[in-house]
């Protein structure tokens, strides 16, 4: 199978391109500088140079694959909602081309905002207020017949190399001398390995299911607090309760419950995630090296 891969060098998409590699399909990657071009290129993808922004080529390489995964999304909080509708853009042309057939388009999305007080489950449907619309834009496209798909990420995609949310986590307690949570510190974050996303992404593109929306969700609900703890035990820092201005543009993030369940994922793809769990795998020195 010929799958164009949008963010083929970042951090979910790299793992996804290798992924895919090792099955044998044909993978072709989006990269923007010349440096990712040939690391993407070293991997054996063939690789398109160009970025979210060049419409025609992005339009032309989804035209020419039998499958397209979209992980690319600028994560510049100071420009938040800019790049959500670039995004939105973005998965809006690659419907385009896709329209009229039964060749998947696989947007990523995220968990949080969908359910409050229990575990988000793939039937929620994401708060139409929340600035980022890769969901909204992929239940859009598939209303002019495209075979559009959801992938939720849980909040932390963890492995060896990780730089999302827990590493910011981890110099926020080395930089202040604490680690901090927000009141009790019980909302839950799902949490799921790397390499077991990864395997979700390629499920989602072999197999027939009449589901739209996926979790890439291991860990359910893991304590905030739980998460301070391993990472001030680790630095040797306290752990304590903090008012959300502690965490700064974070405190949105840091105060959130993003726990969901994975049931009909696994159900539907006989999807089994293999890989550590999010508190065994932030408790490695490797999170730690400074």
């Amino acid at each position: 199978m010929k799958v164009f891969v949008t963010g083929a060098t970042g951090w979910v998409g790299s793992a996804i391109v290798r992924e895919l590699l090792g099955a044998g399909h044909d993978v072709q990657g989006l990269a923007r500088s010349q440096d990712k071009a040939a690391a993407l290129a070293a991997t054996g993808a063939r690789v398109l140079h160009a970025s979210l922004d060049d419409t025609d080529a992005l339009h032309r390489a989804a035209s020419e694959a039998d499958a397209v995964i979209h992980t690319a999304f600028n994560h510049d909080f100071a420009r938040f909602a800019e790049n959500a509708e670039q995004d939105r853009r973005t998965i809006e042309i690659l419907g385009s081309a896709l329209e009229g057939s039964q060749r998947p388009l696989v947007v990523t999305s995220g968990l949080a905002r969908l359910a409050s007080g229990r575990l988000a489950t793939e039937a929620d449907v994401p708060d139409p207020s929340f600035a980022r619309k890769s969901e909204m834009a992929a239940r859009a496209v598939a209303d002019r017949g495209v075979r559009a798909i959801t992938v939720r990420l849980a909040p932390s995609v963890h492995g060896p190399g990780d730089y999302g949310f827990v590493p910011m986590l981890i110099r926020m307690a080395r930089e202040k001398g604490v680690s901090a949570y927000v009141d009790e510190g019980s909302n839950g974050w799902a949490g799921v390995h790397r390499l077991d996303a990864a395997r979700l992404y390629r499920a989602v593109i072999e197999k027939t299911s009449s589901q739209s929306v996926f979790h890439a969700v291991s860990d359910e609900a893991v304590p905030f607090r739980q998460i301070a703890e391993v990472i001030g035990r680790r630095l040797g820092v306290p752990v304590e309760s903090r008012g959300p201005e502690h965490f700064g543009w974070f405190a949105h993030f840091a105060a959130l419950d993003m726990s969901a369940t994975s049931a009909h994922t696994r159900a539907q793809l006989g999807w089994e995630p293999t890989e550590a769990g999010l508190l065994s795998d932030i408790d490695q020195p490797v999170y730690y090296v400074s």
